[in-house]
C-alpha cells in the first residue's frame, strides 16, 4: 500500500511522539500544504515537497528546508482552490491512502472546509491523538476494535439502508437525511463488527484510546 502524509495549517493535537510514532509504523511520503511545513519542522521531519502561495511559511523553516533541497511548488496568492487542495490534486492519484495531519483545530472555517474535503477525495483520512475521522460511502468491516467509541454522520443529502452489526446500538436498515443524528457516540463492541449501507455517505470519527 502506498501511503502519503500531507501536513496542513491547522493544529498538532496531540503529542509530538504519537505523529512520530505513526509516521514511523507506516511508512509514506512527505508533503506540506504552505503553513503546514512549519508544523512539519516541529517535528524535525524532511518533507518530499511543499506546496503553496508560501505566505504561512516561516522564512526561516523556508530556508532550512531550501537548504535540505526540498522541492517547493508555488501558487499564485489568488487562486479558486485551498492550498491543501490543490496538494490533493497533484497527489491524489500516486497513492493508496493519504494521512492529513494538522487538518483540525485551529480557526472553524478552516476546520470545516478540511474536512470538506472528504466529499471530493476517496483516500484521504484526517489523523490526530484524539481521533480519526474519514468518509464511509461502501460497506466497511472494523477489526480488533473492541471498547471503541465511534460515531457516524451523514455527509450525503440522505443515506438508504444503513446497517451496524457488532455494535452497542445496531441499527437494521435505516433510513437518514441530513441534520438527523442518529448513529453518534457508539461503542464497537465485537472483534468484527460490520457496517453496510445501500446509498448515500457517512463520515466515521473514531476515538483514540
Amino acid at each position: 500500500m502506498k501511503i502519503a502524509y500531507l501536513f496542513l495549517n491547522g493544529e498538532l493535537i496531540g503529542s509530538k511522539k504519537f505523529y512520530l510514532d505513526f509516521i514511523e509504523n507506516n511508512k509514506g511520503d512527505i508533503y506540506c500544504a504552505d503553513g503546514g511545513a512549519n508544523i512539519c519542522y516541529e517535528l524535525d521531519i524532511i518533507p518530499k515537497e511543499v506546496y503553496g502561495d508560501l505566505d504561512s511559511i516561516q522564512d526561516d523553516v523556508k530556508e532550512f528546508y531550501q537548504e535540505k533541497n526540498v522541492k517547493f511548488i508555488k501558487f499564485k496568492v489568488e487562486k479558486d482552490y485551498t492550498d491543501s487542495e490543490l496538494v490533493l490534486n497533484e497527489i491524489q492519484n500516486k497513492y493508496d491512502v493519504i494521512y492529513c495531519i494538522a487538518g483540525l483545530g485551529g480557526s472553524i472555517e478552516h476546520e470545516l472546509t478540511n474536512i470538506n474535503l472528504l466529499a471530493k477525495y476517496n483516500n484521504i483520512i484526517f489523523i490526530s491523538e484524539k481521533e480519526k475521522i474519514f468518509k464511509i460511502d461502501s460497506d466497511y468491516e472494523f477489526n480488533n476494535m473492541t471498547n471503541t467509541k465511534i460515531s457516524f454522520v451523514i455527509f450525503s443529502d440522505e443515506v438508504k439502508g444503513l446497517t451496524l452489526q457488532g455494535f452497542k446500538y445496531n441499527v437494521e436498515n435505516l433510513d437518514m437525511k441530513k441534520g438527523e443524528a442518529r448513529c453518534i457516540s457508539n461503542i464497537i463492541i465485537e472483534n468484527k463488527a460490520n457496517l453496510s449501507i445501500k446509498s448515500g455517505s457517512l463520515l466515521c470519527i473514531i476515538k483514540e484510546n
